[in-house]
């Protein structure tokens, strides 16, 4: 990825930096450029390997915002921590125009929740740029996708639908060594949809490529433990141990640290068991 190589000998640790007025767990703490500045370099002395920074809310219900909006409240947060970290820096959106001046600002991947169908511009961004690409199921929009979600099977589904934008991708000229994939938990799917993508994650692995995973304080922790956003640690904890142990080679969290050591636990387990 633009002279940036991950070799997934090991799982590892995307630190989420949002700065939104809303996402559903940290929105508005990091909306000053310092701020955001101050929590990636947190992060990364937790023991982050990658920072995922994003200015549009995805939580359900989310409004849009405009790329002129998206633009201001991203670009200098990029620049900054870009310039001051040394891990990889991905940059969360849609928009084929915000993603290329993240990149520009120096970040080398795009996470991208449409999986490149809300603009059909983001493939060449990321083809001509060689940033890497992480392409997400969700069913519907962030306005509408938890509006009654249904399956015939998720698993197959959700595999059906990132093998043929891997594919079409593909097609447009992403190399395929630049391609991560996500189930998208939370969003389009209920309680029971996740529960069971988590449960057979490792479906996914015959699509070939590594697998980003983000559980980290999503509402169905909250369904089945009964805990508000702020107080779901431990069960964020018990799905990324899940996550892992079923084959993520990339998990998306808010608490670097204490998954860190969830994620490091898991594969000494993991190795151990390989031997």
């Amino acid at each position: 990825m633009r002279g940036r190589r991950l070799a997934f000998d090991r799982p590892m640790v995307m630190g989420v930096l949002n700065v939104t007025p809303d996402s559903f767990s940290d929105g508005g703490r990091y909306l000053d450029p310092g701020a955001a500045v101050k929590h990636a370099l947190e992060m990364v002395d937790e023991g982050a390997d990658l920072i995922d920074v994003g200015a549009e809310s995805s939580r359900p219900g989310a409004e849009p915002v405009t790329e002129a909006e998206e633009l201001r409240r991203l670009i200098p947060v990029v620049q900054e921590v870009c310039r001051r970290v040394s891990v990889p820096v991905s940059v969360d959106t849609t928009k084929a125009a915000v993603a290329r001046a993240a990149i520009d600002a120096g970040a080398v991947m795009v996470n991208d929740i449409s999986a490149c169908l809300a603009d059909p511009a983001m493939p060449e961004v990321v083809a001509e740029t060689g940033a890497g690409l992480v392409l997400m199921h969700m069913q519907g929009t962030p306005r509408t996708m938890q509006q009654a979600p249904r399956y015939g099977s998720v698993v197959d589904d959700v595999r059906d639908f990132l093998h043929t934008r891997m594919q079409a991708v593909m097609q447009a000229g992403v190399a395929a060594d630049h391609i991560l994939l996500d189930p998208g938990i939370g969003f389009g799917k209920n309680l029971d949809h996740n529960l069971a993508l988590l449960a057979r994650l490792d479906v996914l692995q015959s699509l070939g490529r590594p697998i980003l995973v983000g559980v980290s304080r999503k509402a169905f922790i909250g369904e089945v433990l009964g805990r508000r956003t702020d107080d779901r640690l431990m069960g964020t904890a018990a799905a990324v141990a899940v996550a892992v142990f079923r084959g993520a080679g990339v998990v998306r969290v808010h608490d670097v640290n204490a998954m860190q050591d969830v994620v490091r636990m898991v594969y000494a387990i993991q190795s151990r068991a390989s031997r």
